[in-house]
């Protein structure tokens, strides 16, 4: 099963008056990462406010250089197909996502696919605190290179929170693996010697001592059973 983990880092919260200038992709493969990412800025067309730069640090100066979304839109659908897409608050990034393919011509990727983190740890975590950083520290997620927001680090993050949140991480196949290396190598071993079989039969005297003690048992449980 393939799964897309995103997110958007944008200007500020409405499409429209606002813009998406980064994203970032995740794959994963029956929920594990294969490696392969999806990482794009985008010139936003307007300025950047001071409340959106101080959450992801990305300066007009910096998008000054960066294509358009257009430019980039072909590569992006590409890199996801028709994989569910996983993110936090996912009706906000899919807002951006699609107002951005929306506006560009291209065709809306229907919210069927939307996978929403949030609503998934509202359910297995309820009234506790449920942002990225929250639950990183829940599930013993290393953070410490998070420093300001950035799409494909949380999206990196997030991908590792979705699995937890999932039920972790099967462990069954190292085991199997392990289990099934262990059997080779026994198969493998030079045979052992064949010995002959060893027998304890007891000696004469080690039966009239035996008789006479069973002599000197009062009242046997086995007496009684066999007279009855």
């Amino acid at each position: 099963m393939r799964e897309i983990v995103f997110d958007t880092e944008t200007t500020g919260f409405t499409f429209g008056e606002d813009r998406m200038v980064e994203i970032g992709c995740v794959e994963l493969i029956n929920r594990c990462e294969t490696g392969r990412t999806f990482h794009a800025y985008f010139h936003p067309e307007r300025t950047m406010p001071p409340g959106a730069f101080a959450i992801h640090g990305l300066s007009d100066a910096f998008l000054a250089d960066k294509p358009l979304f257009p430019a980039v839109a072909e590569e992006l659908i590409a890199f996801v197909g028709d994989a569910p897409l996983i993110a936090h608050n996912a009706s906000f990034d899919f807002g951006f996502l699609n107002g951005e393919l929306g506006r560009c011509g291209r065709d809306l990727i229907c919210t069927s696919r939307m996978v929403d983190t949030l609503a998934i740890a509202k359910q297995r975590h309820p009234g506790a605190k449920l942002t990225l950083d929250a639950l990183c520290s829940r599930y013993g997620i290393d953070r410490s290179h998070r420093v300001l927001h950035g799409a494909l680090l949380d999206a990196q993050l997030l991908a590792q929170v979705y699995v937890e949140l999932m039920g972790g991480r099967q462990i069954g196949l190292s085991l199997v693996s392990d289990l099934v290396v262990e059997v080779v190598a026994v198969a493998d071993a030079p045979p052992r010697p064949v010995r002959a079989p060893r027998h304890f039969a007891p000696s004469d005297a080690e039966l009239t001592a035996h008789s006479a003690f069973m002599t000197k048992i009062k009242n046997p449980i086995w007496g009684a059973a066999a007279s009855g």
